[in-house]
């Protein structure tokens, strides 16, 4: 593999053991930072929403315009950008409720239920956050190798919104146990899901790696990303805080996204 691939799945290894920062901010503190979750949500959310219709989505149908014609391109990137919603949607369907990680959790609300009952929680929560890893880890891998200079605020984005996934995994397993290493450690796995997506989907893909392909995955990755952000950031970041904080964040992010967009590509 080129210093290119090295680089992408060094990102995307970043973004996914943010679940680690999550986990540590559960342990040492008692209670939730409200109001920087619902900012940090909100800004992610931005970004992601930002570079996704406008960069993402747009490099996939030049790429496939290119590739197939322009009215087959576009139909392409359009039914790729669906399909990528409907993966990640039909992943959220999959995973029962009281583990999906979409549920927003606080570390205050997790203190009462039998430990028996908080393990098996913390246990589910951590196998859903993996399962659901899986194609973000491919997302963010993609993003990172198509346009490199997309990597960073896309990895900052998605490491930021995996921070509520570690609290999610750790605080349970902690009441339930008393292990903080315990906890830790399987909040830090839950996010080598992430790494591992990317991985199974390069290996699996590379043969078949072509200029169509690469531009229906990265149409794919621009629709898995929106969902995320209608589906779980932005209902989080409300949840968390006052509704103006997330909206605040949100236009920040894309703000960000924009500044940078136009000065360093």
């Amino acid at each position: 593999m080129d210093t290119t691939v090295w680089q992408a799945f060094g990102l995307t290894l970043l973004a996914g053991l943010s679940t680690g920062i999550g986990s540590l901010i559960a342990l040492v503190s008692r209670r939730t930072n409200r109001k920087f979750l619902s900012v940090a949500l909100g800004f992610s959310a931005g970004v992601m929403i930002y570079v996704s219709l406008v960069e993402i989505l747009d490099e996939a149908r030049a790429t496939l315009t290119a590739q197939l014609g322009a009215r087959s391109g576009g139909w392409a990137a359009a039914a790729a950008f669906f399909g990528g919603m409907l993966v990640i949607a039909l992943i959220d369907r999959l995973i029962p409720e009281g583990e999906n990680p979409h549920e927003v959790k606080r570390m205050e609300a997790m203190e009462d239920p039998p430990p028996a009952r908080l393990l098996r929680m913390g246990l589910f929560t951590a196998l859903a956050i993996a399962i659901h890893n899986f194609p973000e880890g491919l997302a963010t891998f993609v993003s990172a190798l198509q346009e490199p200079g997309l990597a960073v605020p896309i990895v900052a984005a998605i490491a930021l919104h995996n921070i509520p996934e570690g609290i999610a995994v750790s605080v349970p397993i902690y009441q339930a146990t008393g292990s903080r290493g315990r906890a830790f450690v399987y909040s830090f796995l839950s996010g080598l899901a992430e790494p591992l997506g990317a991985l199974a989907g390069w290996l699996l893909l590379r043969p078949f790696m072509n200029g169509a392909l690469f531009g229906v995955l990265f149409a794919g990755v621009a629709g898995i990303m929106v969902f995320i952000s209608f589906d779980e950031l932005l209902p989080a970041a409300r949840e968390y805080g006052e509704h103006h904080l997330s909206l605040y964040g949100l236009i920040a992010g894309m703000a960000l996204m924009a500044v940078s967009l136009l000065l360093f590509l």
